[in-house]
């Protein structure tokens, strides 16, 4: 049973404890509230205000896993604390197999601190957790599918078209490169069920992936540049500076490109394009349910 008086308690101390600054947002001079606003943690949670706010008072409906996984995320909550959540909301605890679903509060602070910069956070599974605004104008809206689809492996082996933000000279190279990292994934992973599910899918969908499986290629030392295709801002060629953490369960990929080019100049105007909440890839229709 959910304890609804012990889960507002917790969201307004929890709320009430971070900072603007611990989330990317401006202080601005007359603030005087002590932590964050509601409304400022609904949109980091991509909720209704209204429905935040009715969990705190307390007179909201039980929250949904899903919904208490984004609110863990928007309160830039530890593991541990996530795991409370669910508790007084009455939820069974996430499998502990599943921890890179929940983003780490360290990754959640530099992110937020990139809002001017493509970046994403993803799971060894290749799964965006979360992206800032311009890498949803580079990527479109990756966290918008499910099931499979959520994985970038996958996407790239068994839809054509998540390869068109990539000149298709470059397609052979990239599809070895995204077998070498579920290949480290599933190594590293130890026997976690959905990587293994992952792998048993691609190989008998995409005799491509298969071939290259067979030969388990290994990532190289660094990230290589890579090519991007926007429709507005043509090419553009990009480093993918990554941060993994301690557990190697996510990383935070950064884009860059070198001062100077055509492609730094780009780079800035990209956070200049507007952008819906959710876009579909370059090429894509709405995300595979």
């Amino acid at each position: 049973m959910a304890d609804r008086a012990a889960l507002a308690a917790f969201l307004r101390a929890r709320r009430e404890a971070l900072q603007p600054e611990d989330v990317g947002l401006p202080r601005g001079r007359r603030r005087r509230t002590g932590g964050l606003r509601r409304e400022e943690v609904a949109a980091l949670c991509d909720m209704s205000v209204d429905y935040y706010s009715r969990l705190e008072q307390p007179r909201g409906p039980r929250p949904s896993e899903q919904m208490l996984a984004a609110m863990a995320r928007g309160l830039h909550l530890s593991m541990e604390e996530r795991d409370l959540l669910f508790q007084l909301a009455g939820h069974a605890l996430p499998h502990r197999v599943w921890r890179g679903d929940h983003i780490d509060p360290g990754m959640m602070r530099i992110l937020d601190r990139l809002e001017d910069t493509p970046a994403q956070v993803m799971n060894h599974l290749g799964e965006t957790l979360r992206l800032t605004r311009p890498a949803r104008a580079l990527l479109g809206d990756q966290t918008a599918y499910t099931g499979l689809a959520r994985s970038a492996h996958y996407r790239w082996f068994t839809d054509p078209a998540s390869r068109l933000v990539h000149p298709e000279s470059d397609h052979a190279e990239l599809s070895r490169l995204m077998v070498a990292d579920l290949h480290s994934a599933s190594v590293r992973g130890g026997g976690d069920p959905r990587a293994a599910a992952l792998v048993d899918t691609l190989t008998r969908d995409s005799p491509e992936f298969a071939g290259i499986w067979r030969e388990r290629p290994v990532l190289g030392p660094s990230c290589v540049a890579k090519r991007f295709r926007h429709p507005q801002i043509g090419t553009l060629e990009l480093h993918c500076q990554t941060l993994v953490d301690p557990d190697h369960s996510q990383r935070l990929v950064v884009y860059t490109a070198t001062p100077g080019t055509e492609s730094h100049t780009s780079l800035r105007l990209l956070s200049l394009l507007p952008v819906a909440e959710e876009t579909p890839v370059p090429g894509e229709g709405a995300p595979t349910s």
